[in-house]
């Protein structure tokens, strides 16, 4: 069963990327939610919040993998884990949705997984950038801040509400109608009716 969530944290992560997605992930308290490392070491954050990884990569349960969610990072564009990439590619093909933010769309891209696929990232040619052999320019979203396809979900490092809006619609969180009232509040600061039609503070 697929019922699991699953964070990469390392230094210098960017933890705001994800913060909206992995707090609507939690709120229902349908799925377990876990932080996974590349090793059980203690990491900080880019804001310097420290963070102790709960597993390993090769402890992932490639069966209960709903979700694996990327956070950008300097990391990715001063090296690749070749560890990670492998295990994306593989948590992938066994069904599983990867979702990456800023620079680490990179990781995605070095795993193939943008081969085909609409998808984005922060500026349009920051994956050429990085990996030279990369031929996805044709199916690359100059207008979306996030972008999901065929269980990829990439966003720019400015879409952290719309890339917790896919991460959402994937893990089918609420009803479309709320998912849509849930968006317009964070994105634009309109309440949404449950709240009255107050102000959002």
């Amino acid at each position: 069963m697929r019922n699991t969530v699953y964070f990469l944290a390392f230094d210098g992560f960017a933890d705001w990327h994800a913060a909206l997605a992995l707090c609507e992930i939690r709120r229902p308290g349908d799925w377990q939610l876990r932080t996974v490392g590349f090793s059980m070491q203690p990491v900080l954050s880019m804001a310097g919040v420290r963070v102790l990884p709960e597993l390993t990569l090769d402890e992932l349960d490639i069966r209960s993998t709903a979700l694996l969610i990327l956070p950008g990072g300097h990391l990715w564009e001063r090296r690749q884990s070749p560890e990670l990439i492998d295990a994306v590619a593989h948590l992938h093909q066994s069904g599983a949705t990867i979702a990456a933010i800023d620079s680490a769309v990179l990781v995605l891209a070095h795993a193939g997984l943008l081969e085909g696929r609409r998808h984005t990232a922060s500026w349009p040619g920051q994956v050429a950038l990085h990996l030279p052999r990369y031929s996805g320019e044709e199916r690359y979203d100059t207008q979306a801040l996030a972008v999901s396809q065929d269980r990829v979900i990439t966003a720019s490092h400015l879409g952290s509400v719309e890339f917790a809006r896919e991460v959402i619609r994937t893990l089918d969180l609420y009803s479309p109608l709320d998912r849509e009232h849930w968006y317009r509040m964070f994105k634009h600061a309109t309440p949404p009716p449950w709240l009255g039609g107050q102000a959002v503070a």
